[in-house]
């Protein structure tokens, strides 16, 4: 974080000091929530959990090297008590962002999120000093924490928006105003706590409702209710997609022996040819909005092109592929799954897969509401429509909707299968699996489901026969 002294933390968030000899110490260090990542000038955050209570580590994080904490409460240690913690790391955040002076991208949408804030982190680091969300922390939490993280030093601040209602958004952007607002799609993530798709096209758009008249808003010119928030604000529209008429475009899209999305770029500027290192089509979007929003910060062609091509995976079981000594491909996508997210995964272990066994071992997709039947069965059906050899559908009642859908579409018993759990998956892998097979692994993150995938990656002993064997 910028250099703050106790004293000016207290004024911003409304706090009082307690047990501070100096109020004119500083916090050099970062915010941290976790008691293990303090290090010497951090500012511990308090908070009150269902299992764990933060101010129960006080001392301990001030003995560690912080130099206060926030609190509710008064604990022992220099603290600045709140009434409320995370409003006032909302104001902490506000603050500092406003002193910076970075140009602040915000982005959001229903699937993609992630993958396109680490390809546009990994551009603009090219140009400038970048902070980005880590992994997903993008709630009302994460988020300011991602923008205390900022320093002097930095350019583009880039923070991943998440929401699960009405106002959501409209509240992450009240804590750090965005210059530029990116808005990806909007599918059926958490419909069933939206009602809809409109209601989750309401939400997505208080993004581009927040910006100011000089801002821009990048939207998916392929996505009509993205398409249609052109009329919700007062910035500048630029349009990216496969359209003819997307501003920053994408041609002659195809994909490599490796299932790698290859691509001529087109923007404003000029054209380049794109090679991804990651895998799927999907990624082609992806790809494009950040190219956009790399466009309007100035970069040319040449420069977002070469950046693309080199770009690989920040963030941990998103398309994770790794090959086992055996040949065997494991694609680890476990970290959270909805209905379009699942369709992009299935077509992308297609195509790495030509000429070889494909498994899709999947799990339920969570948040659905009523359409939770008809999404899982129609997952079930894809994957025998795209020829995937064999299906492990593992969990309960969503993931027999999975086999049902399978085994309805034609798949009679043999190419498809439901397993209780994690460790049944593993089991039938490990019997299962033969040289050069690719394992696609997704499913809501409750699941748990990285289990397959590091079981996978763990047991990757091979007989002299080539047959795969456990441990």
């Amino acid at each position: 974080m910028i250099a703050l002294s106790l004293a000016e933390i207290a004024d911003v968030v409304g706090g009082q000091t307690y047990d501070i000899p100096d109020p004119a110490a500083q916090v050099t260090g970062p915010v941290v929530r976790d008691s293990r990542e303090v290090e010497p000038g951090s500012l511990f955050v308090a908070f009150v959990g269902e299992r764990v209570d933060g101010h129960d580590y006080a001392a301990d994080v001030v003995a560690a090297g912080a130099v206060a904490v926030l609190a509710s409460r008064p604990v022992g240690v220099p603290a600045v008590v709140v009434d409320d913690v995370q409003a006032a790391i909302g104001a902490l955040a506000r603050h500092v962002v406003e002193r910076l002076g970075a140009v602040t991208v915000a982005l959001t949408g229903s699937v993609g999120k992630t993958s396109s804030k680490d390809l546009l982190a990994q551009v603009l680091q090219r140009k400038a000093p970048t902070v980005y969300t880590p992994g997903s922390f993008n709630n009302e939490i994460g988020l300011p924490l991602t923008a205390l993280s900022a320093t002097d030093e930095t350019r583009f601040l880039i923070l991943e928006m998440g929401a699960r209602g009405i106002g959501h958004i409209r509240y992450l952007t009240g804590l750090t105003p965005p210059k530029i607002g990116l808005v990806l799609n909007v599918g059926t993530a958490h419909i069933g706590e939206f009602g809809g798709r409109e209601q989750i096209a309401v939400a997505k758009g208080e993004l581009v409702e927040s910006l100011p008249a000089d801002g821009a808003a990048i939207l998916n010119a392929d996505d009509p209710l993205v398409r249609a928030m052109a009329s919700r604000t007062k910035a500048r529209v630029l349009l990216f997609g496969e359209s003819d008429d997307a501003d920053v475009r994408a041609e002659n899209v195809r994909l490599t022996e490796n299932g790698q999305p290859a691509f001529t770029l087109h923007t404003p500027s000029g054209c380049s040819d794109v090679t991804l290192r990651l895998y799927g089509e999907h990624h082609v979007s992806n790809a494009l909005a950040a190219a956009a929003v790399a466009h309007e910060l100035g970069m040319s062609v040449d420069e977002i092109a070469l950046a693309l091509s080199e770009a690989g995976t920040l963030s941990r079981w998103r398309m994770e592929v790794t090959e086992r000594p055996d040949g065997v491909t494991v694609v680890n996508d476990a970290y959270n799954a909805n209905p379009e997210s699942m369709r992009a995964a299935l077509r992308a272990l297609v195509a790495m897969g030509k000429g070889r066994r494909t498994w899709a071992v999947l799990g339920h997709m969570a948040e659905l509401g009523d359409e939770g039947l008809a999404e899982h069965d129609a997952v079930g059906r894809l994957a025998v429509r795209l020829n995937v050899s064999k299906l492990v559908a593992v969990g309960g009642r969503e993931a027999s909707w999975l086999q049902l859908g399978a085994y309805n579409e034609g798949s009679w018993g043999e190419e498809s299968v439901h397993v209780s759990d994690a460790q049944a998956a593993i089991d039938l892998l490990r019997s299962e699996l033969r040289a050069g097979d690719v394992v696609l692994v997704k499913a809501s993150r409750s699941v748990g489901l990285e289990k397959v995938a590091t079981a996978l990656l763990d047991d990757a002993a091979v007989s002299s026969e080539g047959q795969v064997s456990g441990r």
